[in-house]
């Protein structure tokens, strides 16, 4: 089966995510699947959860921490500022404390604590995973196409889920567990009450968000995780252990995509010898994988003359890696 055919047969598959290790085309492939999708008339948001993510680079656009961006009639892309959303949970959390405890103003020594908690270096990530869940939850669009960091940091991003889940879920007991042991006056344990309740009201609500999200994430009917791959041997290696450690995060794992193979029609010319010699490590290594991934791989994708930036060769890549199944070999 192709990538094309994916879409095609499976309508359902909404959230979609090429993942793999850093500098193999992860960006470029998401954003032209993106851009795929809204030619046949997708309604598509592409976002990035990497800091250093470069689909204003690949779009020449600004895009960067202005939230949805039209690209094309249809497609809208999105940069996440974790920086800027860490601003905006430092004004929350303020709020929520003013509103709750009838403050004027937020004491300074919780001011303080406030503005180092978010100077943890755990706070991009969980402002990221934040901004995500409010992303997917929406559900706004036909198509939404995640641009993942590289394996290491994305298998710690959907991990967060499931640990922000347990962690919620012994901070509700043991705040209703308090509860059962209040001994105050009447008067007092009413208004304590009060107060508690919005703030298992609140737990509750996030935990209802990480829930949504996480469900979504790992749901086989309606995600698709696609690995990209390139032919060389420390990336098959980390591939197949990548694949093993997804799994057991219960990521369904669709496919896989082999970027930047080499066309093999450069062998009959005369070619340097080092190209020669990479020609000839890649069709060992395209070997390989069609021995060990075989109907797995949905595409090969051709090295391109150039970068991959700007529409028109978007839409030229597209049409490589959105051709038929009956072509799928380099």
């Amino acid at each position: 089966m192709s990538l094309k055919e994916i879409f095609e047969n499976q309508p359902e598959r909404r959230y979609i995510m090429f993942g793999g290790k850093g500098g193999l085309g992860k960006t470029t492939l998401s954003a032209t699947c993106a851009l795929w999708l809204a030619r046949q008339g997708k309604r598509v948001l592409l976002f990035s959860v990497d800091p250093q993510a470069s689909l204003s680079d690949i779009f020449e656009r600004d895009i960067f921490g202005k939230g949805p961006v039209p690209i094309v009639e249809n497609l809208w892309a999105q940069e996440i500022d974790a920086d800027k959303r860490i601003r905006e949970y430092q004004d929350e959390i303020r709020r929520k404390i003013l509103d709750m405890y009838g403050f004027d103003r937020v004491p300074e020594e919780i001011d303080n604590y406030i503005s180092a908690a978010s100077a943890e270096p755990a706070m991009e990530e969980s402002a990221i995973f934040d901004a995500v869940v409010d992303i997917i939850v929406q559900g706004n669009y036909d198509y939404y196409i995640y641009d993942l960091v590289p394996l290491g940091h994305a298998l710690y991003y959907l991990s967060m889920a499931k640990v922000y889940d347990e962690w919620i879920n012994k901070i509700t007991k043991l705040r209703e567990e308090m509860r059962q042991y209040d001994q105050m006056a009447a008067t007092l344990r009413r208004q304590q009450a009060l107060e508690e309740d919005k703030i298992l009201e609140e737990l509750q609500y996030i935990k209802n968000r990480i829930n949504a999200s996480s469900q979504i994430l790992t749901d086989k009917r309606r995600t698709a995780f696609f690995f990209v791959l390139i032919p060389e041997e420390m990336i098959l290696l980390d591939t197949r252990k990548a694949s093993e450690l997804f799994a057991r995060f219960d990521v369904p794992i669709s496919g896989y995509v082999v970027n930047r193979v080499l066309p093999p029609h450069l062998e009959q010319e005369n070619l340097p010898v080092y190209l020669k010699n990479r020609i000839a490590m890649q069709q060992k290594y395209l070997a390989q994988i069609r021995e060990s991934l075989g109907s797995q791989v949905l595409a090969y994708v051709p090295e391109m003359e150039r970068d991959i930036t700007g529409l028109p060769m978007i839409e030229r890549l597209a049409e490589r890696l959105f051709q038929s199944s009956n072509d799928l070999n380099p």
